[in-house]
């Protein structure tokens, strides 16, 4: 796959399909595979550009630290080398959270803006829960594992687990064969996750904005819609009825015919 130089450091990336450029931030410990339920889809309307974000996958890891904010802007420095002026930014999680920062510092490089399980500002909670999770990578000295083992829970439904095992084990060995992100860029990318603070930023966002949530997600919940509706002026919300924090794996169908929805309908004339 290629790679491209974006600012100081080089990000691997990969592209499918055709139409407007749709750019795909993947979320925490996650490379550009992440979205491997969604590109089949979008890519039969749009051009999907899947990044691997510092710290993950073939991109590059550099030894200092990370926020959110700096990841936009790699993210930005990335759309410039590859010659997109503008494109549509979907991002869960801690795609979400970079997605929100691109689109307030860059609005013009963005025409719509997907945020999905996202959430404004850490608080307490989510602090803790990622505090914890850093603690288990340091433990077992193998990320991939910690995810397996303390993300995938709060990421699914107990229903998932109880009544498709099988399918939340292929889950476990799909993330078994991508790269190994190493404990330190987790490290710096978690911490990322625990000083996100994009709250005062949102006004600025005038790109057409998709926010969804699981609604047995606990982590990114329902508790922080009202605070991105009464930021964002254009923005619709939805919520996934059977799903948690990670409706890309949980209900892949529901979650790409309603994002799909989204972005067709900011699409421009004729390509989609």
């Amino acid at each position: 796959m290629p790679k491209i130089r974006a600012g100081t450091i080089s990000l691997n990336y990969e592209e499918q399909g055709s139409g407007e450029p749709l750019i795909l931030i993947p979320h925490l410990a996650a490379d550009h595979a992440c979205y491997a339920f969604q590109v089949a889809d979008y890519a039969k309307h749009f051009t999907c550009i899947s990044v691997d974000l510092r710290g993950t996958g073939d991109s590059d890891k550099p030894a200092a630290s990370y926020t959110t904010e700096t990841l936009a802007d790699d993210v930005a420095a990335f759309m410039q080398a590859a010659g997109i002026d503008r494109a549509h930014v979907s991002g869960l999680s801690l795609g979400g959270a970079t997605g929100m920062w691109l689109a307030a510092k860059h609005p013009e490089r963005v025409r719509s803006l997907s945020l999905h399980s996202a959430w404004p500002a850490t608080d307490p909670y989510v602090a803790t829960v990622v505090g914890s999770w850093q603690a288990m990578a340091r433990a077992l000295n193998d990320v991939t594992e910690m995810v397996i083992r303390a993300i995938f829970p709060w990421c699914l439904t107990p229903e998932l687990y109880a009544q498709k095992p099988d399918y939340v084990r292929s889950l476990a060995d799909f993330l078994r064969s991508r790269p190994a992100q190493p404990l330190d860029a987790f490290i710096r990318q978690s911490d990322a996750v625990i000083a996100h603070d994009a709250e005062a930023q949102l006004h600025a966002i005038a790109a057409p904005t998709q926010i969804t949530f699981g609604r047995h997600d606990v982590i990114t919940s329902t508790r922080f819609a009202e605070r991105f509706s009464r930021a964002i002026g254009n923005c619709e919300l939805h919520v996934f009825e059977n799903c948690s924090h990670a409706p890309i794996y949980e209900d892949a169908a529901a979650f790409n015919e309603t994002t799909l929805r989204f972005l067709r309908a900011h699409a421009g004339a004729g390509t989609c």
